[in-house]
């Protein structure tokens, strides 16, 4: 697979097959990932890498707490910016409804909706989560640095046959990963990952969100 096939066949996927996944290409693909470009060649991240009976575990223990607290414990970090204007709006908008609508969810189906969201939390399905973590000391360009890590590890992961999820929903629950994963105070976490094998059958995986044109975002100035 290049790399062309790699980014045109990446999706969120929201359904996984309960297949493991082999440490040694769990492993394969972190080593191609750390070759992602940072600033000065600082590597910010740091990320914990969960399976087996101790991603059981946690998994477990968040299922207990969801009846009682759906909303997580609040977050770090704004997850969107407050006050999203246009376009960015209606792209999230649109992409929560292209979403819900692969698998008949009404947008005054607020059970429904609720339901699937908590699906974030099995990381839907996934044999393998990722978390990631930034030192506080780093700043917006590490957070940039943090991302193209993220990038090349879901590209790597296409290569291997397998899929990912990137979940910034995990923010809302920063507390409970940080004591389960004894994260230190001066990290803060980011988000997390489901890796795995894509369940072809599952409706919600033939979500394909829509991309503006280059006209849109792009100013091509002598060339």
């Amino acid at each position: 697979m290049n790399v062309s096939e790699a980014l045109a066949t990446r999706i969120t996927c929201r359904d996984f097959l309960d297949t493991p996944v082999p440490p040694e290409t769990v492993r394969k693909i972190l080593e191609n990932a750390k070759r992602a470009p940072s600033g000065g060649n600082l590597q910010p991240w740091h990320v914990w890498v969960l399976g087996g009976d101790r991603l059981k575990e946690f998994k477990k223990l968040i299922a207990e707490k969801l009846p009682q607290n759906p909303a997580g414990e609040g977050t770090e970090y704004d997850i969107y910016p407050k006050g999203l204007k246009e376009p960015y709006r209606s792209r999230r908008a649109q992409c929560g409804e292209d979403m819900y609508g692969t698998i008949g969810v009404a947008r005054e189906d607020k059970t429904g909706r609720m339901m699937q969201f908590a699906r974030n939390f099995d990381l839907f399905g996934a044999p393998v989560a990722l978390f990631f973590a930034m030192d506080r000391q780093m700043g917006y360009g590490q957070w940039a640095d943090l991302g193209m890590f993220m990038q090349s590890i879901m590209l790597s992961a296409r290569e291997e046959g397998l899929h990912t999820a990137p979940q910034e929903a995990w923010a809302i629950w920063y507390k409970t990963l940080g004591e389960f994963l004894n994260i230190p105070e001066d990290m803060m976490l980011f988000c997390g990952m489901g890796l795995g094998y894509m369940n072809e059958e599952a409706p919600i995986n033939t979500l394909r969100t829509a991309r503006a044109p280059l006209e849109e975002f792009v100013v091509f100035d002598g060339i």
